[in-house]
């Protein structure tokens, strides 16, 4: 989707809207960190994020690859940045052409910096010379598939008398097809709005969305400010100059700025923002927070996962509940999948199901990693770890890239308790019988829908303790659950393969949604991955020393459980009762 349709749309309705840009990282971890950054900071509500640009070496596959994927995974709409300078119709039309074909709709067009620090465009290299030659050359070719937005500088792109000149640019640009303008990070709001009322009188009339970018260190900053050119107000020097070694007193400084701009530009009825957030996330965070911009649950979410935006999967509405903490893995095992029939996540029956991705990898370096888990020597000490992240005192898990999800703090307990007995959790939902679809915790799709859950455990369990937990679970008869272990033999109760719906939501006018399965197949598809997660922990460690050792042990030997209590009638502890006086206490009791 074009943004400029989003913002149209928030402005129609008088709505606050944000956006957020990043950059691409020079390093394989980097990127590896961004994406978490990424889908983090998605659940902010982000109308859309950006991704700089840099011709040659891989930056630029790079940005593409970054827009491409956050629109696939997260769902968000990215907006990819291309510079023109000393650039030809050939790399250009192949650039475009890319981004056509992985669905991303929103061009950035931008002269970008002239190499080697030259001051002047070199006319015998290259064929476009100004951005507003790359507005006309997209908006010629492609017609209106894409959105182009532009640069704008309210204190001047070179030096503070060209503005009138750069405001004479902007409406060229506009002339030419652009269809919004993100501004150059300012700190003079007054200075803005005064350059804002000049561009309407001047004839821009297409939105114009203001750069902000939170103060995060002292040197940083009067760097940035210096190499953009941008005044900065002596009020904002003169706070920083007795706090400008304490790092924390900075970035909260920051934040304050921040929000004050905002407030001042939101009473003067801006609506739109555009962070710059240096690949951060506090900052923005907590400018947003203290902003009450956070968005409602009904925005955010129409369905229990992100949607995707690609147009292969815009009928997608089903997905198995194995994949929940790893989205990324999902879509790439589904990228080459059969079409969606009827909505649906694939077809069990296609050669191409369940073919594993073979990129489980930890998503820390090695001392991180380290530092995080420590070199577990027990089962004991792999149980405490899982204990410490049920109780929100770890933020990760190979199994895991985020904490538990705020539906799981009424559980989260009951998920220690369990772990510290040897079932190690990897995803669980509590039950929940027609919550309000707005309900913070439990909420998704329109507004005046109620949702429903079965509660759901998937664990690992030692050999040892399966045929007690097996035989428990055979008398039940509202319960269903499938255990494996790495090699196979697949030991089950259903009766068929049907997909059982685990989450499904009534709402007005509309048939009932069941958006999150368990199914024999995608089970047995996940398990693989899940397996892989252990021989991946132990690779942090040296391949001969003890804590490698155990987490192969486990591994190898130990089950991977999924249970459903089908009654969704009955409380989330109804499930975890199925588990009492089963397996071996590993840890002591909490105090």
């Amino acid at each position: 989707m074009k943004v400029i349709d989003k913002i149209n749309k928030a402005l129609e309705d008088d709505r606050c809207f944000w956006s957020f840009e990043f950059f691409p990282p020079k390093t394989q971890q980097g990127v590896m960190n961004l994406y978490d950054r990424i889908e983090r900071m998605c659940k902010l509500g982000p109308l859309f994020i950006d991704v700089t640009w840099r011709w040659g070496g891989k930056s630029s596959d790079l940005t593409l690859e970054l827009c491409a994927n956050s629109q696939t995974i997260y769902g968000v709409e990215a907006n990819m940045h291309m510079t023109c300078t000393n650039t030809n119709f050939g790399l250009i039309a192949d650039a475009l052409e890319k981004a056509k074909d992985q669905g991303v709709q929103n061009i950035l067009a931008l002269r970008g910096d002239l190499p080697d620090g030259r001051a002047e465009f070199d006319p015998s290299v290259g064929e476009f010379r100004y951005a507003v030659d790359l507005v006309r050359y997209v908006r010629r070719t492609y017609g209106d598939f894409f959105c182009i937005s532009v640069a704008a500088y309210p204190e001047g792109c070179m030096a503070p008398a060209d503005v009138d000149r750069d405001i004479a640019i902007l409406k060229e640009k506009q002339d030419a097809g652009a269809d919004l303008a993100v501004t150059q990070l300012f700190y003079d709001v007054d200075g803005f709005l005064e350059w804002m009322a000049k561009c309407r009188q001047a004839g821009v009339t297409m939105p114009i969305l203001p750069g902000i970018m939170p103060i995060q260190n002292y040197a940083g900053f009067k760097r940035m400010a210096e190499l953009c050119r941008i005044s900065v107000p002596q009020e904002i020097w003169d706070r920083l100059e007795p706090i400008k070694d304490d790092d924390q007193a900075i970035k909260d400084y920051g934040i304050e700025v921040a929000v004050g701009m905002i407030q001042r530009l939101q009473a003067a009825g801006v609506r739109g923002f555009h962070f710059y957030t240096v690949n951060l996330e506090r900052s923005t965070r907590m400018v947003l927070e203290q902003l009450g911009f956070v968005p409602a649950v009904s925005d955010v979410r129409p369905l229990p996962w992100k949607p995707s935006l690609s147009s292969k999967r815009a009928g997608e509405n089903v997905r198995p509940i194995f994949w929940r903490n790893h989205t990324r893995s999902y879509i790439k095992r589904t990228e080459l999948w059969d079409e969606f029939p009827n909505g649906r996540w694939g077809d069990a029956r296609s050669p191409a199901f369940g073919e594993l991705v073979h990129d489980v990898q930890v998503r820390h370096s090695v001392e991180q990693a380290v530092r995080k888990w420590g070199s577990p020597a027990s089962v004991a000490d792999v149980c405490a770890l899982f204990v410490r992240f049920c109780r929100g005192d770890l933020d990760s898990l190979p199994w895991s890239d985020t904490p538990l999800e705020p539906e799981s703090v009424a559980i989260q307990e009951l998920l220690a308790q369990i772990n510290s007995r040897g079932f190690l959790t990897i995803n669980s939902q509590p039950s929940c019988n027609g919550a309000p679809s707005t309900d913070k915790a439990h909420g998704w799709g329109p507004a005046n829908g109620f949702v429903y859950k079965k509660a759901y455990l998937e664990f690992f369990v030692s050999p040892r303790d399966l045929p007690g937990l097996l035989a428990r679970l055979d008398t039940e008869p509202t319960v269903t659950y499938y255990a494996v272990r790495k090699c196979g033999d697949l030991l089950t109760n259903c009766a068929d393969d049907s997909p059982n719906a685990v989450t499904w939501g009534v709402f007005p006018g509309k048939e009932i949604l069941q958006p999150t399965i368990v199914e024999r197949v995608s089970f047995l598809a996940w398990k693989d991955e899940a397996f892989d997660f252990w021989n991946a922990w132990s690779r942090v460690y040296g391949p001969d020393s003890p804590a490698a050792a155990l987490l192969r042990a486990i591994g190898d030997e130990w089950y991977l459980v999924n249970v459903v209590e089908n009654n969704f009638q009955k409380g989330s502890e109804s499930i975890f009762a199925l588990l009492d006086g089963l397996g071996q206490q590993q840890l002591s009791p909490p105090q």
